[in-house]
């Protein structure tokens, strides 16, 4: 049985005080919860990740980063290792997100090593896949994802792939307010699982947590998270306001 999610992007955003107010709106409104089912994770930046980890303990949230090193140490200034999120009790990380790909150029080679690095120390990835409005335009989204997957994740063996999470986010629908449709959503997520199960098996593709990410909102998420084979969402701008995020959480059933 795959995990329902939601996972909160907060990007570079929020001071200290800031942070240390939403999250513990957060905490208090998962409280109110009726349904306890979806798991709920914060990905706030790394300065405020001990906050984080302090305040999940009486809250009802995990934590993950928002980035990592693809080195394991060394002389690499202001980098941050899979090693050192694992010693603070960070049990997830995001990996090949679309603005890391286009502002910080990072490679599916890249990807792959963050991704190896993570799972070498126990933290599940949520790596993110997706395509531009002009690869979709021109028919190629469903070969970019599929060379996304293959390029970074299916050189895992079954047992490390079942601890990864999937996001996909198309790049089009990020932070601009426009969101794929759920029958885009849900094209693309089968697609996913159908890659899934070519490589792996039939159960570790039903097993595999899929989660949408782009413009996801409060208004629109239990429309999304109706379908078939969306387990959740990646969420960047409203998981920066406690009640919209906690909101959408409580659409994921």
């Amino acid at each position: 049985m795959r995990e329902k999610i939601v996972a909160g992007n907060w990007k570079m955003n929020k001071t200290f005080l800031e942070a240390e107010e939403v999250l513990s709106e957060i905490t208090d409104l998962l409280s109110e919860r009726e349904d306890q089912d979806a798991k709920v994770i914060v990905c706030p930046p790394f300065v405020f990740l001990e906050l984080a980890i302090d305040l999940s303990y009486e809250g009802q949230f995990d934590v993950g980063a928002q980035n990592v090193s693809e080195y394991e140490k060394g002389a690499y200034t202001g980098e941050v290792s899979a090693e050192m999120l694992r010693s603070m009790d960070i049990s997830y990380c995001i990996a090949g997100h679309s603005e890391r790909r286009k502002y910080f150029h990072e490679t599916d080679e890249m990807i792959k090593n963050k991704v190896d690095g993570l799972l070498r120390n126990n933290i599940s990835p949520i790596f993110c896949c997706g395509e531009a409005l002009s690869e979709r335009e021109a028919s190629k989204h469903f070969s970019v994802v599929k060379t996304q997957l293959k390029k970074s994740l299916f050189h895992l063996p079954a047992d490390e792939f079942q601890k990864v999470i999937i996001a996909y986010e198309p790049v089009w629908a990020i932070g601009t307010g426009v969101n794929a449709t759920p029958e885009q959503a849900q094209e693309m997520h089968a697609y996913i699982r159908e890659l899934i199960e070519q490589k792996y098996s039939k159960e570790i593709a039903g097993n595999t947590t899929i989660l949408y990410g782009g413009s996801c909102n409060a208004a629109n998420a239990h429309a999304l998270f109706s379908n078939p084979d969306v387990d959740g969402g990646l969420i960047g701008g409203a998981s920066l306001k406690a009640k919209d995020f906690a909101a959408i959480a409580s659409a994921l059933h």
